[in-house]
């Protein structure tokens, strides 16, 4: 719960408890002067590119076809017409938005011998400066990248792609970022997973593109209302993978939590520079 502003005068620096911030922008606490927030941005970066990697390999599986025909005991019979996979060996992969979760998608991904791109605000300044648990994780100096785009390029970046994970926050900026124009620039049957926030991919667009066979599949865990409503085409799409939310969730979760809290409250303490400051004006 956020609490109100005059129910905590003298609060100084608020630890949210999420990366995701928001929610808590629409708050009046948000705009409290003087006040300091940080998030736990980088604390869920590994379950994030976990589950997103999950998502992907599944759909190149086709693991839902494969499920369905198990709840129906059914053995696929015309398996050498039906069962067509794809392969993330040899492909093009593009990252939108170059964070601590794209950073350690791009990691699980250098193991497949494949070209990453990505995409990112600030292109002049390619190293990692966020909050990392561990100093090994992701890509800190982007060395891993084939190219780094703009995001005023991401159109460009999606026409090389076969494949594209989303990681963006939700800001005034990036809501709706991905919509029909983009989604039409990747090449045949390219499949899209969404670990951002909701908003960020246009989903009437996505729908869209899926239904015209212009995608091979979405993953998708994070959506512009939730829940998911039972009326959305989503959940009948044989080609999608929808989880509730999820990605973010692990039974270490708490621990890293703390673990952030800890460090910057010893910052705090000691008056040195916060991880993960809250910049109201970008809205992350």
């Amino acid at each position: 719960v956020i609490p109100e502003p005059k129910t905590a005068p003298n609060l100084r620096w608020l630890q949210y408890d999420l990366a995701g911030v928001d929610k808590l922008l629409e708050s009046p606490l948000a705009q409290k002067e003087g006040l300091i927030i940080t998030t736990l941005s980088g604390a869920n970066a590994v379950q994030v590119a976990e589950h997103a990697l999950a998502m992907l390999l599944a759909l190149c599986r086709q693991f839902p076809i494969l499920m369905e025909l198990q709840l129906k005991n059914q053995w696929m019979s015309d398996k050498n017409q039906r069962y067509k996979p794809t392969e993330l060996h040899g492909s093009t992969v593009g990252i939108v938005g170059y964070g601590s979760v794209g950073r350690q998608i791009a990691k699980l991904l250098s193991s497949f011998d494949l070209k990453i791109l990505a995409a990112k605000k600030d292109v002049m300044h390619p190293e990692f400066s966020g909050y990392a648990p561990e100093k090994e994780m992701g890509d800190p100096q982007a060395e891993l990248l084939t190219r780094l785009y703009p995001i005023e390029a991401l159109r460009s970046m999606f026409s090389e792609c076969d494949y594209v994970f989303i990681t963006l926050p939700l800001t005034d900026e990036t809501r709706n970022l991905v919509g029909k124009d983009q989604l039409h620039a990747l090449k045949p049957r390219a499949i899209v997973v969404d670990v951002s926030r909701g908003g960020v991919l246009d989903l009437q667009a996505l729908v869209g593109a899926v239904q015209e066979g212009k995608l091979g599949g979405a993953g998708l865990d994070v959506f512009p209302e939730e829940p998911l409503p039972t009326d959305s085409p989503l959940w009948t799409l044989p080609n999608v993978i929808i989880s509730p939310h999820v990605a973010g969730f692990s039974q270490t979760y708490g621990q890293k939590a703390v673990a952030l809290f800890t460090e910057n409250l010893k910052r705090y303490l000691n008056n040195q520079p916060l991880h993960n400051q809250l910049d109201i004006e970008r809205g992350y």
